[in-house]
């Protein structure tokens, strides 16, 4: 308890970081996310090619390489300028393009369990693709999406924690914190890990609670 009460500052200053990085990548990620999936399914064969294109390098890049590339290398092109907390918005835009793949995907599996009949009869009605995809398909796709998409959203939370290898102070960089002070890294890994634990099941439970309110039957 030493360790937890009198660092508890590092901890409540970490885990805010951490909570403000997944709120905002995670916004970000599903509306990218969401894009990216219709233009997966479009029928113009320049969408379908840069989404393919799009998921199949990001998913299969180590997201530690493209923290590299946001933190280090985006720089150069003297873009962003002179912006305060860089640091912070690289760590942002690296989640934000690494998670949207995985959102992606979900969200093109929720379309695909919408028989291709509910398009065929939109557009039969005079609805466009895009209105036919917003209005009708992605409604009905959401009972299958939500559940998968609350484990991608985990998966930001945790990933969350590679920002502390570039100079975002959140929950990852505490056992650093902890190690400089004098304090055993160990427990305050485990308080660390216990924090984590606290966030992750709410949306653990919102998971199964949707997975029984929503199951689809087969």
């Amino acid at each position: 308890m030493n360790v937890l009460l009198d660092n508890s500052q590092y901890f409540v200053n970490g885990f805010l970081n951490t909570i403000k990085l997944f709120l905002i990548s995670g916004v970000l990620c599903l509306i990218l996310g969401t894009i990216l999936a219709m233009m997966r399914v479009s029928p113009v064969p320049i969408f379908r090619a840069f989404g393919t294109a799009y998921v199949t390098i990001v998913r299969n890049t180590p997201l530690t390489l493209v923290f590299f590339f946001f933190a280090f290398a985006f720089p150069l092109l003297d873009i962003v300028g002179e912006l305060r907390e860089y640091y912070f918005f690289a760590a942002v835009t690296a989640l934000t393009f690494y998670t949207s793949a995985f959102v992606c995907e979900v969200v093109r599996a929720g379309i695909n369990t919408v028989p291709l009949g509910q398009i065929e009869a939109s557009r039969a009605l005079g609805l466009t693709f895009g209105q036919a995809l917003s209005s009708v398909v992605l409604p009905q796709a959401t009972r299958s999406v939500v559940p998968p998409m609350v484990s991608t959203m985990v998966a930001l939370l945790k990933n969350t924690t590679i920002a502390a290898g570039f100079s975002v102070a959140e929950a990852g960089a505490i056992r650093d914190i902890l190690s400089e002070r004098g304090y055993s890294a160990m427990i305050g890994l485990l308080w660390v890990a216990l924090f984590f634990i606290i966030l992750v099941i709410p949306m653990t439970l919102l998971q199964r609670s949707l997975e029984k309110r929503w199951s689809v039957a087969r």
